[in-house]
């Protein structure tokens, strides 16, 4: 029998979720750029347009995440 754990945070930071998720994000804005390239490079513009809204919707949830990463830091120290 097969059980499937749930994936539990490595380290115990309450904003360390928040960190990680905002550089995975960056991470695809950056990663987005090959995949846009190699598709351009293809002739395929439908796959390039859907490649760099994809990177525009994990720009804005960095962004979001930054935001809200910096509020919270600056509610905890004063």
């Amino acid at each position: 029998m097969t059980t499937i754990s749930e994936q539990v945070s490595v380290v115990k930071d309450k904003n360390y979720d928040l960190i990680h998720t905002i550089q995975l994000s960056l991470e695809h804005v950056w990663r987005m750029e090959t995949y846009i390239g190699d598709a351009e490079e293809r002739g395929d513009t439908e796959l390039a347009t859907w490649f760099r809204k994809m990177q525009e919707n994990n720009r804005k949830a960095a962004d979001q995440g930054k935001k809200m990463l910096m509020e919270r830091m600056q509610k905890e120290n004063g």
